[in-house]
């Protein structure tokens, strides 16, 4: 989600014993590798697809077996009154690192990652958009993650974050960008025994066919962002059909849900339409990117928006009766 700024601190703070010793009472079967198998990162799940070991962001979003055995953990995630999304533990080793990259994806152009450090040494770094800071233990972060960012761990132990998904309230969204009061008066969210709260967790978001507004709304932001990365006539002039390509798209798509509705009917002339924008796309493409994160324009149209119109499901059943 684009923020204001690269990082904003939310004025609270934890338990960190508890939180630690929650966390260190995790089995090991808990910890998987990291979904792209990026050296030296792991995670364990705590609020995932159903509740099981997964890490799609599709689907009634439950608690898992490791959050339940969590009482702290939950009462954290409960206490910020927000619907939660995909989150988990990010264990990052000794030495090893987060390449740099921005988060392009469909899923983040809604969503910001609130981080709480569990488990931190002064050595270890958080960059966005040039500029560094050190989360601390118990402390609570979200960063702009359509900036360009990365994480070094040059201590001597395991870094280990929450990292829970959200949309946001308006209530937290001005309690975490408003204006803040002196540290000193910030609150620390103490354990209450025997307290389970009610934890909000996201239903299934997903749509047959993705509406016709959703579209607008993510090609505007694309072709907003939309810009050369070496300023040549050329590059200009296929920047211009790329977003007339786009905006001509946006169009057609709106007359296949007037006709077709949003519920599934028509999947076929949805996917070629799809299929066609992505053909004509891939020509005009070359050294067109986005002004904020450099990322390759037409990789943000594939993840943010053509992979994301019609639902697997759909996709699917197409491709059986192919």
């Amino acid at each position: 989600m684009k923020l204001s700024h690269p990082f904003f601190q939310l004025p609270v703070l934890f338990d960190v014993a508890r939180l630690q010793a929650e966390v260190a009472a995790l089995p090991a079967e808990a910890w998987v590798p990291h979904p792209d198998n990026v050296p030296g990162n792991s995670a364990a799940r705590l609020i995932s697809a159903g509740g099981e070991e997964t890490d799609s962001v599709y689907g009634q979003m439950r608690a898992t077996q490791w959050l339940e055995a969590m009482p702290y953990m939950r009462q954290v995630l409960a206490g910020f009154g927000v619907v939660w999304s995909r989150s988990r533990l990010m264990r990052l080793a000794p030495g090893a690192g987060v390449p740099e990259h921005a988060d392009i994806n469909y899923h983040w152009h809604t969503r910001v990652r609130v981080h709480i450090p569990v488990f931190t040494q002064s050595e270890i770094r958080f960059h966005c958009d040039g500029q560094s800071v050190h989360m601390d233990t118990g402390e609570a972060w979200i960063f702009d993650n359509w900036r360009r960012h990365h994480v070094e761990n040059k201590a001597t132990a395991d870094r280990i974050h929450l990292v829970a998904d959200t949309t946001g309230t308006a209530a937290f969204w001005q309690f975490a960008c408003g204006q803040q009061p002196p540290r000193a008066q910030w609150p620390t969210v103490a354990w209450r025994q025997g307290f389970t709260p009610q934890l909000l967790t996201e239903g299934d978001q997903r749509t047959p066919i993705m509406p016709p507004a959703e579209v607008q709304w993510l090609i505007d932001d694309l072709c907003a962002e939309l810009t050369v990365a070496h300023d040549t006539p050329d590059s200009r002039a296929r920047a211009g059909q790329f977003s007339r390509l786009l905006e001509s798209f946006v169009q057609d798509w709106r007359q296949l849900c007037a006709l077709h509705g949003i519920s599934g009917q028509g999947r076929a002339e949805f996917l070629r339409l799809a299929t066609a924008v992505h053909k004509a796309a891939m020509p005009l493409a070359a050294n067109l990117v986005m002004r904020s994160n450099a990322a390759n324009a037409l990789l943000v149209l594939e993840k943010r928006v053509l992979q994301h119109l019609v639902s697997e499901d759909l996709k699917s059943a197409h491709s059986q009766q192919a």
